[in-house]
């Protein structure tokens, strides 16, 4: 018996019915608000090229690491979800076959975020509505297909159908940004912007840090060989960026590690790690370029992100034949007290400075982050990051860095995907969730309802404008 897909209106909103009442009224006020996405993964070849997804499994399964790091932790290989080697070599490549594999196990993402988004997609972009599991692959994979084929399921049309204000995707400074110049001269009004993600450059144990770096310096007509040079560089590429719109920076570091070196010992660490960086160095190196990275801040008023506290491909074996983001990265400890004061030292107390930090580790919400935030002019928390992106997740952060951070400390939501589709569903999870949270004061007589409104909808909307000066 098929069973049918119904998204309740009340989903993720309290049992209680007194408390549910103030989450729905207060939802109602912020549920059609713009989305502002202002940090992100998606391709800006989609907005510039404007061409259709070509098939259901390339959109929603092969880039999702979400997707497929579950399916493969029950042992489906990824050869069989069509995820491409890096040697070239052939893997699935029948996008129906792919759906049914991925169908077949979708039972695997019962009670997840992910089962959640997808859901979401099915019934609110493709009017689908029964559930997905073998027997209805192929009227899924049909119903999706033919829709792709439409001018309205193009990715252009999909931007201004979910409501999106502004997106910014996220580009190494040796990203030529073609894309994003083809859509500022195409006529279009969707904005998309870029985000300057300098770790290619800025991280010695990146692979081809050197060349990479070298690069870098010559098109930006400075000299790899010298520290100020590369700092040059950095000025230039900078303001490249800003001309395509960016307004923030981001930076994946393995800590949140920070120096201030002067500059001479800064110049002797930059020849040593174009050297080749031992282990230290290139920590040291990293922490460096982040207070750099927050100097240079203060001059073009970029703000900065910090995503820290990854091990990044953790699984060799995937690495070596599907390469790097396969779903095989793993949350680390955090520590932030420490790591964070050369950079405070120098720039924390400067309000012209935004430094928003994330985090894997939620022990440090509560310990750490919230505490920093409360204090710091210069310092705002972003929303639950990655494996924490869940109702769960955002529940608990609000729980663990309202009473000491407060709300205005942090900045709304983002939903940080390559995964276009789940951009509105995720949305919704924030606004629903930070409802439910906002309802809950209400009910205690902790918040009143006026000011819960007006919260609301800046945690929604307002927060994310202004801390990205978007």
């Amino acid at each position: 018996m098929t069973r049918l897909l119904r998204l309740h209106p009340d989903r993720l909103f309290p049992a209680d019915p007194a408390t549910r009442a103030i989450a729905r009224a207060l939802y109602a006020g912020v549920k059609d608000l713009p989305i502002v996405s202002p940090h992100g993964h998606t391709d800006p070849e989609w907005f510039a090229t404007n061409a259709p997804f070509s098939d259901p499994a390339s959109l929603l399964i092969v880039p999702d690491h979400y997707v497929f790091r579950m399916l493969y932790s029950q042992g489906v290989p990824l050869d069989a979800l069509g995820i491409p080697t890096v040697d070239g070599s052939a893997t699935a490549q029948d996008p129906r076959a792919i759906w049914r594999l991925f169908a077949q196990h979708y039972h695997l993402f019962r009670g997840t975020p992910s089962r959640m988004w997808l859901d979401w997609v099915f019934a609110e972009v493709f009017g689908i509505d029964v559930i997905l599991e073998p027997a209805t692959a192929d009227h899924y994979y049909d119903i999706i297909d033919a829709a792709l084929k439409t001018d309205a399921f193009r990715p252009r049309a999909l931007f201004e159908r979910f409501g999106i204000e502004v997106i910014a995707t996220t580009e190494s400074p040796l990203d030529p940004l073609d894309h994003h110049r083809a859509i500022r001269e195409s006529g279009w009004s969707g904005r998309v912007v870029t985000a300057y993600r300098p770790d290619p450059v800025v991280d010695p144990e990146a692979e081809g840090f050197a060349d990479n770096v070298r690069a870098f310096c010559t098109s930006a007509g400075e000299d790899a060989g010298t520290w100020l040079g590369y700092l040059a560089a950095h000025r230039f590429h900078r303001a490249r960026f800003r001309e395509a719109g960016a307004t923030s920076t981001d930076h994946g570091h393995p800590s949140a590690a920070t120096a201030n070196l002067s500059a001479d010992e800064a110049a002797a660490l930059y020849a040593r790690v174009m050297a080749g960086a031992d282990a230290a160095s290139a920590e040291q190196f990293r922490a460096q370029m982040l207070t750099e990275m927050a100097r240079m801040s203060l001059g073009d008023g970029m703000v900065m992100q910090l995503h820290p506290g990854v091990h990044r491909s953790h699984n060799a074996a995937v690495l070596a034949r599907f390469g790097r983001d396969k779903g095989a990265d793993i949350p680390l400890p955090g520590e932030f007290v420490r790591a964070l004061m050369p950079l405070l030292d120098a720039y924390g107390n400067d309000p012209r400075l935004t430094l928003i930090l994330f985090t894997l580790d939620e022990d440090v919400y509560s310990r750490e982050l919230a505490p920093l935030a409360g204090h710091y002019p210069a310092l705002k928390l972003g929303p639950p990051w990655w494996f924490h992106d869940s109702p769960e997740g955002m529940r608990r952060f609000r729980e663990r860095t309202t009473e000491t951070a407060g709300f205005y400390n942090t900045v709304g939501f983002n939903d940080d995907t390559r995964a276009f589709l789940s951009i509105p569903a995720r949305h919704d999870v924030a606004r629903r969730m930070d409802c439910t949270w906002l309802a809950q004061l209400v009910a205690e007589h902790r918040l009143p309802e006026d000011e819960a409104h007006e919260v609301a909808r800046a945690l929604a909307y307002d927060l994310a404008k202004a801390a990205y000066r978007l």
